[in-house]
């Protein structure tokens, strides 16, 4: 406790944030911790279900909406509602609300669609990505929302691939120039390779999708990356570089493969390269049902899925539907040794540095003051 206010020290914010997470994991329950690396789909959300379980996020999936051509304040109202169930829980943890602003605010009415990233990268002008970046940071944060899937840094190395128009570009030179709509999205972090946002005009990153999305088999989507190292780190690696010295708060892992190896269970990449060599220090999320998928058929060996994704490193599993099933197997093997405590603890920190460092303790609930900034000229 701080001695002035008998606030705990998690709730202070002029505490250092290092001491913040420690107070407040250090009162965690392993049922809280589990919480947080919980993404569920606002379909399945509602404030009941935030305050029992102490979800640690949501997202809207493609096209998941409150209703059709929904206003800001009917986006507001929603996130609002379920960001009270997570304050609501014993610990008062907020959640973080995600939803894939990939080119603007893409799945709400009225925003602002700003051209595809293979449009953007032909300009070869960062600094008109870094000003589409901040312009979609302000519609985003206008419908409540402070958390975006955004940018794709794949490398597109093969027309075939259907998702070409998410790449910026087959060159990898243009493909780093163009992580400058992180510090758009975000804020000018102050410190190298520190996961920043700042503040209320601002939303928390995600450079995506963690690696060599771009550079599958004749182009098969979500297939299999054949190159070897030097070529997974001179292609597709570079933008992740970038993107962390710029601050990115989280990274997505990608469904493809890497020489046979599904990038959800992958801890070489993922722990040891991402996280030890990059030193990345803000939150790795999965896609979404991205563990499931790590089996053939997806989701036939459920148990095995949560195993190998969260032991490769993923931090927040975008479940998004079977929470209780996620929850309950990850227990299970946390409580029987497979899944080591300290693997918890390490997603834990990382989710929690992201919601201090973006203010979300001290400013939890959204309001309408940005409402005019939806589709702005």
């Amino acid at each position: 406790m701080s001695q002035a206010h008998n606030t705990p020290v998690y709730k202070d914010p002029k505490a250092p944030l290092n001491n913040r997470i420690h107070d407040l994991m250090s009162q965690m329950t392993l049922a809280e911790k589990i919480g947080q690396m919980t993404q569920i789909e606002r379909l399945v959300a509602n404030y009941s279900v935030m305050k029992e379980y102490a979800i640690g996020s949501i997202l809207s999936g493609g096209g998941s909406v409150p209703s059709p051509q929904a206003s800001a304040a009917v986006w507001v109202s929603m996130v609002n509602e379920f960001q009270r169930g997570a304050l609501a829980s014993r610990l008062q943890i907020p959640m973080i609300y995600g939803i894939d602003a990939v080119h603007g605010h893409n799945n709400v009415y009225g925003s602002t669609i700003f051209p595809h990233n293979v449009g953007l990268g032909v300009t070869r002008d960062p600094d008109l990505l870094k000003r589409i970046g901040a312009a979609t940071a302000l519609e985003v944060r206008a419908t409540g929302i402070p958390y975006t899937f955004a940018p794709c840094i794949a490398v597109c190395r093969d027309p075939r691939w259907g998702r070409c128009y998410e790449s910026y570009s087959e060159d990898p030179e243009i493909v780093k120039a163009m992580t400058e709509i992180i510090p758009g999205l975000q804020g000018d972090a102050p410190k190298k390779g520190v996961p920043f946002v700042a503040g209320k005009t601002k939303v928390a990153a995600c450079a995506k999708h963690f690696v060599g999305d771009g550079g599958t088999h004749n182009g098969i989507n979500e297939n299999n990356t054949i190159i070897d190292r030097h070529g997974l780190l001179s292609i597709h690696m570079g933008g992740y570089y970038h993107a962390i010295i710029k601050g990115v708060s989280t990274i997505m892992v990608s469904y493809s493969s890497w020489n046979g190896e599904k990038m959800h269970a992958n801890p070489d990449l993922v722990t040891n390269f991402l996280k030890k060599t990059l030193h990345f220090r803000g939150f790795v999320i999965s896609d979404w049902q991205g563990i499931d998928r790590i089996t053939s058929p997806a989701g036939s060996n459920y148990p095995y899925s949560v195993y190998a994704g969260v032991n490769a490193g993923i931090d927040m599993i975008m479940v998004p539907n079977n929470f209780t099933e996620f929850i309950n197997d990850l227990t299970e093997q946390v409580n029987n040794k497979s899944i080591p405590m300290s693997r918890i603890d390490d997603a834990v920190r990382r989710i929690l540095r992201v919601k201090f460092q973006m203010g979300l303790f001290e400013n939890p609930l959204a309001d309408l003051s940005l409402a005019d900034q939806l589709g702005s000229q």
